[in-house]
């Protein structure tokens, strides 16, 4: 099983999110917390690459393990144009650190996992988003 099928989402009605949807796209999905600093530090540069890569064929999702309640207020409060989800297995992925970011390519395959603040709006960070490599 990839890494992949092994996110759990749900979407903030509760309904889950089937990821193989998105096969052919990359998948940039973001770990984040309300509480986190970093977290909401990165969200203006996440903001800006996703407005810029808006013609493309990628897709960003922000993933919580908190609370629905604490996922939709923070939404209401934030002017962030993002698809928050609810992760409902942080744990079993292995992410220790907040934020931490996975990156799939369009044959769904992990090319890139950080945990820690990036700014995401350089040129290099652009292109990892854009280009279709595998890992």
């Amino acid at each position: 099983m990839s890494i992949l099928e092994k996110i759990k989402l749900k979407d903030l009605n509760d309904n889950p999110i089937e990821l193989s949807q998105y096969h052919g796209k990359t998948i940039f999905i973001n770990f984040w917390a309300t509480w986190c600093k970093p977290c909401i530090q990165e969200m203006p540069t996440i903001e800006k690459v996703q407005e810029q890569l808006k013609n493309e064929d990628v897709v960003f999702l922000f993933a919580s393990n908190e609370s629905l309640d604490v996922i939709i207020e923070f939404k209401e409060k934030r002017n962030f144009d993002f698809e928050y989800v609810h992760v409902e297995n942080m744990e079993a992925l292995n992410i220790h650190a907040l934020p931490t970011t996975f990156i799939f390519n369009p044959k769904s395959e992990l090319i890139f996992s950080e945990a820690g603040y990036r700014n995401w709006n350089t040129p290099e960070n652009i292109e990892l988003l854009t280009k279709k490599n595998t890992p």
